[in-house]
């Protein structure tokens, strides 16, 4: 009777969050963090606890196999919805309808071949082993794209890896006591519906709890970034600067101010889609050029500013030659113009400062220089004085 109501109550938290994952995944619409996925594997999951709940006793029929094949297709379901959480594309219909098809045709042949507790114990053993699998790739996605949640993958592996060992124990039980072992008095079948209610109470809000995490994240992300030409812009450079000198080790830093020559004249002979695309193209010129550890940032209009870490002042004579260099070399395809567009920038450099506080005055020590530059002739470099 007690596993009986845990059972119900497994069903209905299952449901439930299958209709809330369904209408967090409609209101995310163009990106909806793999919750369409997970709306699946719940509804999957309750509804063949549902027929458990509903079946007459028999061992066998067509609503224990529906119900063993949506059991065990559930996880590679889970599976697809954590990887399309991380942004890795994955198929979900087909791989699934070929494992349920599977499945479903290997519990007749075992159950032709061998009986019921033989096909009890595939179940078992077989939901040991997906869950197993689940918990190799959560570690895995701990030293990759999930790094930035170490903790809480540690805790799932924790979580899934002890679903796994139940499954596993379920199917010794089966093997050694038979069908006796599947009764819903059995302390053991209270103790397994007793923690699949508690990972159904766990698991569910704290998938939302992601969810609202990596929303947070892009947030913050899209907001420190230029949105046309997806640099930084100038609060995450402000925001890299603090990160860079929060640090023991910090080194200065130096700043070159780019700024595209005649650029007024590129939009007013071409358009503003014309300037739009140079925009990206020296964004681009920008991220094959500077170093990994600098930052690069559009603070509006044709200026850019790139900030050099932790390197001195032939280091960074060097990189505004080769970003001029570039730039100077690139082409840019103009729709219906017999010839590519062309440009060059000027470089204003600054001297080194040592913490974030100097940022405004190295923009203007190399803003002076950089009208100097303009000055004397453009496409050159200019030291701040």
């Amino acid at each position: 009777m007690v596993a009986t109501v845990i059972v119900g109550m497994l069903c209905v938290h299952l449901l439930c969050f299958a209709i809330m994952f369904w209408l967090i995944g409609r209101r995310l619409q163009g990106s909806p963090l793999g919750m369409d996925a997970f709306a699946l594997g719940n509804a999957m999951l309750g509804s063949a606890y549902v027929l458990q709940l509903l079946g007459d006793g028999s061992d066998w029929g067509a609503s224990v196999v529906v119900n063993h094949t949506l059991t065990v297709c559930t996880p590679m379901v889970y599976w697809v919805g954590a990887m399309r959480f991380f942004g890795r594309p994955a198929p979900l219909l087909q791989p699934v309808l070929a494992l349920a098809l599977a499945y479903a045709a290997a519990q007749v042949l075992v159950q032709w071949l061998a009986g019921p507790v033989a096909r009890y114990a595939m179940l078992a053993f077989a939901m040991a082993l997906m869950f197993l699998a689940m918990n190799v790739a959560v570690v895995h996605a701990m030293r990759g794209i999930a790094r930035d949640l170490r903790v809480e993958m540690a805790l799932f592996a924790l979580l899934i890896g002890g679903l796994g060992v139940l499954n596993a124990i379920k199917g010794v039980l089966v093997v050694q006591g038979g069908l006796d072992a599947l009764d819903m008095k059995h302390r053991f079948q209270v103790v397994f519906y007793v923690y699949m209610s508690f990972l159904a109470t766990v698991l569910a809000p704290s998938m939302i709890w992601l969810v609202l995490r990596r929303l947070t994240d892009e947030l913050r992300a899209t907001a420190a970034r230029d949105p046309l030409t997806h640099l930084l812009n100038r609060r995450g450079l402000l925001a890299g600067l603090e990160g860079h000198f929060g640090a023991r080790t910090a080194g200065p830093a130096r700043l070159l101010l780019l700024d595209i020559d005649h650029f007024k004249h590129i939009n007013d002979a071409h358009g503003h889609k014309a300037g739009d695309v140079v925009l990206c193209r020296v964004a681009e010129v920008l991220r094959r050029t500077v170093r990994r550890a600098d930052l690069a940032c559009r603070t509006g209009g044709e200026e850019f500013v790139i900030v050099c870490l932790d390197t001195d002042d032939e280091g960074v004579v060097r990189l505004a030659e080769r970003v001029r260099l570039a730039i100077e070399q690139q082409a840019v395809p103009m729709p219906g113009a017999k010839e590519p567009l062309r440009c060059t920038a000027t470089i204003g450099m600054s001297r080194a400062f040592h913490h974030p506080d100097g940022f405004d005055a190295a923009m203007q020590e190399a803003d002076a220089a950089l009208y100097r530059g303009k000055a004397s002739g453009r496409n050159r470099i200019e030291w701040g004085r």
